[in-house]
């Protein structure tokens, strides 16, 4: 079967470079660095004599997750490095920003594309002593030359949902050999940890969310307080990682809610829908101020949506906000993570798609940290009323930094499991 897998990679990669080439129009980063997602480097020289710990974080979301756990790599391996690879330009950059203070320590690649050769190539020149992969991150062929070559494979932070269980058991001869060639599994709850199970993963464990324990770093939250001075008074709903599809029910909920003098903040997941969005917003008559036009000047008087448009910059919109509502959870796309909004003490609206996060998205709304909306129409009601009710708002932001708290540890319990398996 993964004889089959590997056929079929090969002739799609002209389709997958051809796409990568088109991504480019738009986010230009997809046309750098191409060499390495097919396995070649620069230097011919194997690094195998410096110490590598691998962590692999596809793109923004797990990139961000893995800071604390890569900082307790740093600080209990003094003398190993990380490699940090990701599939996206916008993983990479957020690596970048994060790790830029740890360099030479912390190095960063793409992953090559899941091709047995190209794979081998990655591992023969870097030579990690351990592979640690992000959540959802199961490829077949990189694990089996990860056995081959006798790099122990971890999969931690992990998640699966009923849906991709389901998907997984379909190609069960090729995804059950990736799954029992794991070392081990660090599984956020439960529940994943039984679907991880019957997908034939082997030595799993309940670690929690490494999540909950990123830390909002100092300098974002004083450009967040700095954003809130440049707003001024007004109340801030901010519609965080909204995704294609999101923004126009979004909009077209305000023109017909009374919005007073609240300022709506739409940061798009993907920097490039940024200028889609833009004229959508523009489309729909409302007067639009970009966050990256604004320096350290006043916002507009009259502006009614506000437009995040800049990268590395969300503990920043949290920070800004009143109320956040999570986007990607509108729309049957899976929810996207409400820790960070949790951890800087803002009342979180979730929509009724959160199955990518469901344990914490339930025990969130059970904690009174969330609330589950319909539609757009009722996250609009809902939002204003906490805008007008500040005793009811500043309780339940309380209530979302003390969840937040209450579920920190996961990185201790992680690297715990990961000590064994460093060479």
């Amino acid at each position: 079967m993964r004889a089959i897998y590997s056929f079929a990679w090969h002739l799609a990669l002209p389709l997958v470079l051809g796409r990568l080439w088109w991504r480019g129009r738009k986010e230009p980063g997809y046309r750098e660095h191409v060499a390495e997602r097919l396995g070649f480097y620069p230097s011919p020289v194997s690094q195998a004599r410096i110490p590598t710990l691998w962590v692999h974080a596809v793109s923004v979301g797990e990139t961000r997750a893995a800071e604390p756990l890569i900082e307790a790599l740093l600080h209990a391996y003094p003398e190993h490095r990380i490699l940090l690879t990701h599939m996206t330009p916008t993983g990479r950059a957020t690596g970048r920003a994060l790790f830029a203070r740890h360099a030479p320590r912390v190095v960063q690649s793409y992953l090559p594309y899941d091709i047995g050769w190209m794979v081998q190539r990655f591992i023969s020149h870097f030579a990690p002593r351990l592979c640690v992969l992000m959540e959802t991150e199961v490829w077949p062929n990189l694990v089996a030359q990860c056995a081959k070559q006798r790099v122990p494979v971890a999969l931690v932070n992990a998640r699966l949902s009923e849906r991709s269980l389901a998907r997984g058991q379909k190609l069960s001869a090729l995804i059950t050999e990736a799954a029992k060639g794991m070392s081990c599994v660090a599984a956020q709850t439960e529940a994943d940890a039984m679907r991880l199970k019957q997908l034939g993963a082997n030595n799993v464990h309940v670690t929690g969310s490494i999540k909950f324990d990123v830390t909002p770093p100092e300098d974002v939250l004083r450009k967040g307080a700095q954003l809130r001075r440049q707003i001024g008074a007004r109340p801030v709903l901010l519609c965080a990682s909204t995704r294609e599809g999101e923004e126009m029910p979004i909009l077209d909920a305000m023109r017909n809610a009374q919005m007073g003098n609240a300022l709506v903040l739409i940061v798009p997941r993907h920097p490039q829908r940024f200028d889609e969005v833009a004229r959508e917003i523009s489309a729909r008559g409302f007067t639009l101020q970009r966050r990256s036009q604004m320096g350290d000047t006043p916002l507009e008087a009259g502006t009614q949506v506000l437009l995040g448009d800049s990268m590395g910059e969300m503990f920043a919109y949290y920070a800004a906000c009143d109320i956040a509502f999570i986007g990607g959870s509108l729309l049957p796309l899976g929810g996207q993570n409400l820790i960070e909004a949790c951890a800087v003490g803002k009342p979180v609206l979730i929509g009724p798609h959160t199955f990518n996060f469901s344990v914490v998205s339930e025990d969130a709304i059970a904690a009174g940290a969330a609330l589950r909306i319909a539609d757009s129409e009722e996250m609009l009601r809902q939002a204003l009323r906490l805008l007008e009710d500040g005793d009811a708002r500043a309780a339940m932001g309380e209530r979302a930094q003390a969840f937040a708290q209450h579920h920190r540890g996961a990185t201790a319990r992680t690297l715990a499991l990961l000590q064994p398996l460093v060479a």
